[in-house]
């Protein structure tokens, strides 16, 4: 049974001088990261490393992403469903958001 996993990404803030991110962002006041949150059926070093490598990349990752961010999402594992996982996506971009940091997510 396939298992689904959030994961964030740390992006330089040279995205955040991107209009479609800050378009998304218009309350980002500069001082906490950038990250970029999805989720995946793969572990998220795998995605990260598919990203990086620009296969079924976000445009935003492969150009700016920089680490993972275990600490955001490790305790949000595993979702049964891909669903589930889609929900929990957007779930914690929005929580990230509001903690202050510009968050990019599909």
């Amino acid at each position: 049974m396939t298992e689904y996993r959030v994961y964030v990404i740390e992006l330089d803030k040279g995205v955040s001088r991107k209009s479609k991110f800050r378009k998304a962002n218009p309350d980002y006041q500069g001082v906490k990261p950038c990250v970029y949150v999805g989720h995946t059926a793969k572990t998220p070093e795998e995605r990260f490393a598919q990203h990086s490598a620009g296969k079924r990349s976000s445009s935003f990752v492969k150009q700016h992403g920089i680490r993972l961010k275990p600490k955001l999402y490790e305790r949000y594992q595993p979702s049964a469903t891909r669903k589930e996982a889609e929900a929990k996506e957007q779930w914690l971009a929005e929580k990230i958001r509001s903690r202050g940091y510009g968050v990019w997510w599909n």
